[in-house]
């Protein structure tokens, strides 16, 4: 089982944002956060191209993937797959609302099926030996969350579950898109902090609007873990707060600059592999929000580092127009 350290601030997995590049920038501003890749589905784990899907950089340690799936055989034989590549978890989504996981039968509709999610905890955790943990809403649709969110909590720690993050809204199968479902259904914080009074040796995140350290450490006074949504990918300074101020460490850099700098070798290489250079930059655009001149640093990387033969200049040339000095006063 994971400890409340290992959980204690987390990015969350978000489609087409979290993937390789973003969670090797994360890491650069912080050693303690746990990284967790994009959903990737047990079929695209089994058939698809599995380098490109699941490769990581081994600096991005502790990192996650996130499977998508409901049949307990084809999450077992995904489950050996990413435990051959070397993540430190395997996490199972039972909190996505959108019609393709649906009509796939998996994400938030397992909600209904507790029992089920229990088979493919049990089934995972019986073929790897990495921890096997569940992601979940406190409900869907007209569930009553109390019964709901305890009746998938007893059936995933009756199979073993390593820990539990719950995002802390219902999601609506029906008449809601993803998009609506991350900000319509309202939060329910105490929903979590129930379930955690409820099962005390269950360790257990909690997730959903979350945009503050200050929030963070509040949460974090009734659960074991905080998992970071949108505010880690739209401005991820947040990150260079996270080793200080909830472990005592220093962070591994000193502020967006040096995060920017200490990036830059990953970005060679990536370049070097013939990636993009936007690949990496339409990560790091949110960087120095709030700062002067970061209005003229994303207008500059959106519209250079899309174009041909882009470069390491290109990304200096776009820190450059932001002032060291608000950084310094700040």
């Amino acid at each position: 089982m994971l400890s409340p350290k290992d959980i204690a601030l987390s990015v969350a997995p978000m489609i087409e944002w979290t993937d390789r590049h973003c969670r090797s920038f994360h890491r650069v501003m912080s050693r303690r956060t746990r990284l967790y890749t994009e959903m990737v589905t047990t079929g695209a784990v089994i058939h698809g191209p599995r380098d490109r899907l699941l490769g990581f950089d081994d600096a991005e340690h502790p990192v996650a993937v996130q499977l998508g799936g409901s049949d307990p055989a084809e999450l077992v034989k995904a489950a050996r797959i990413c435990a051959d590549f070397g993540y430190d978890e395997i996490n199972l989504n039972v909190g996505c609302p959108s019609d393709r996981v649906q009509n796939g039968r998996f994400g938030a509709c397992l909600m209904l099926e507790p029992a089920l999610v229990g088979e493919c905890v049990a089934a995972m955790k019986g073929a790897v030996s990495l921890p096997v943990t569940v992601k979940c809403r406190i409900g869907v649709d007209e569930q009553d969350t109390e019964e709901a969110l305890n009746r998938l909590t007893e059936s995933v720690v009756a199979a073993g579950c390593d820990a539990l993050t719950v995002h802390a809204r219902k999601a609506w199968l029906q008449g809601l898109s993803p998009k609506e479902n991350r900000d319509i259904p309202p939060l329910d914080y105490d929903r979590v902090y129930r379930l955690k009074q409820k099962n005390p040796d269950l360790p257990t995140a909690i997730n959903g609007g979350i945009r503050t350290m200050a929030e963070v450490k509040e949460h974090l006074k009734h659960v074991d873990g905080v998992m970071l949504g949108r505010i880690a990918y739209q401005e991820p300074e947040i990150l260079l707060a996270v080793d200080r101020e909830l472990f005592g460490e220093g962070p591994p850099v000193a502020d967006p600059f040096e995060a920017v700098e200490a990036y830059e070798p990953y970005v060679a290489a990536q370049l070097a592999e013939g990636r993009r250079l936007h690949d990496m930059t339409r990560h790091m655009l949110g960087l120095f929000t709030g700062r002067p001149g970061a209005r003229a640093y994303r207008r500059h990387l959106a519209t250079e580092a899309t174009k041909p033969g882009a470069g390491l200049e290109t990304l200096r040339d776009a820190v450059a127009k932001v002032s060291r000095l608000s950084a310094e006063a700040a």
